[in-house]
């Protein structure tokens, strides 16, 4: 799980993260990577420098950057908060992690103005107002470009989380937010089916031919027995050496559409490759991303296998459904929904 933290000045962040690190959750600051660039300058770190130089790095490197440097320092299977997050690309390269959920704390301006008072030297609390305090914030909050931009992050937040009573009431809050979210991130060790469509996405991205980029995998006893992907027969051109080969193609419905027709599907090449070192694939399952076209679905039958589970539904199946529902081959698609890809057509 990583919670990302953000809100106003003084309303509470590092309070917190330093409660959610005696929950086990391992702290990561977005103004840790600034302060070392202001180290690396041999500078004094201070705050109107921490945001001078923070829209700095953002112009340079990109507003998501200093979020990026978050996520590549990531444990694995671990618990993180993150906090200074100051622009929406930040959470929006955070936001990439499905198990990420944003908190923005919030307060009164009078309370956290006192609070600011309070830990403050001397001299900053002589020379720091109400209304000075006021301003300041209200530049933070509508900054263009790689400026802070806290009020956009707080409209982008999942829980506004407000701080305005005592430390108790703020940690009974936060294991509230806890128990709810904690259960909706918990690792969940994927299924066969999932463990095995998600190997066919990886052997998709061998495939030679952008439209679908496609693969599969023939499995039996939770075993692997071949891969295949889409690609043109070995020596011969590949779509992305010399482009597609299009030809039209009118299905059952008398819909007319075009095919490349250079390479040979994902399907079909995992039956091929069975049938080339010897492997028996009768009784196996088929996964792949869309339902099969009626030419491999021919060959998935006459394989003798017995069961294809596809990520999605695919415009071109035409009598796949029928044929597999005569022959007695179970199909189950994950996702009731079409495949949409380049050049669809």
């Amino acid at each position: 799980m990583i919670i990302g933290v953000t809100g106003f000045y003084a309303a509470g962040k590092d309070t917190v993260a330093d409660y959610l690190k005696t929950q086990g959750f391992i702290h990561i600051s977005l103004s840790d990577f600034i302060r070392q660039e202001i180290l690396k300058r041999k500078q004094k770190i201070t705050r109107e420098r921490l945001i001078e130089t923070g829209n700095e790095l953002r112009q340079k490197f990109g507003n998501g950057a200093l979020a990026h440097k978050a996520v590549l320092a990531f444990e694995q299977f671990k618990n993180h908060v993150v906090t200074s997050i100051r622009h929406p690309e930040e959470v929006n390269t955070l936001r990439q992690r499905k198990d990420f959920i944003l908190i923005f704390v919030d307060a009164p301006i009078e309370v956290r103005f006192n609070r600011y008072r309070s830990r403050s030297k001397a001299d900053d609390k002589d020379s720091m107002t109400l209304d000075a305090f006021r301003q300041n914030e209200e530049r933070e909050m509508h900054s263009d470009g790689s400026g802070q931009q806290l009020q956009r992050c707080k409209d982008m937040a999942d829980i506004i989380l407000r701080n305005d009573k005592d430390l108790t009431s703020l940690n009974a809050k936060l294991d509230k937010i806890l128990a709810a979210y904690l259960e909706k991130f918990k690792y969940k060790r994927p299924s066969w089916d999932e463990y095995f469509v998600e190997i066919s996405r990886t052997v998709a991205k061998r495939a030679t031919c952008d439209r679908g980029m496609s693969g599969a995998v023939i499995a039996k006893d939770k075993q692997i027995l071949t891969t295949g992907y889409v690609g043109a027969a070995a020596g011969l051109p590949q779509c992305d050496e010399v482009g597609h080969l299009f030809q039209d193609v009118i299905n059952d419905k008398g819909v007319k559409s075009k095919h490349c027709v250079r390479t040979s599907h994902a399907e079909q090449n995992a039956i091929v490759q069975a049938a080339k070192i010897g492997v028996a694939i009768k009784g196996a399952t088929m996964y792949c991303k869309m339902v099969p076209c009626p030419v491999c679905a021919r060959m998935i039958i006459n394989a003798g296998i017995v069961r294809v589970v596809a990520e999605k539904h695919y415009h071109g199946a035409g009598l796949t459904y029928d044929m597999f529902k005569l022959a007695g081959v179970k199909l189950d698609v994950l996702k009731d929904e079409l495949e949409i890809y380049k050049g669809m057509k």
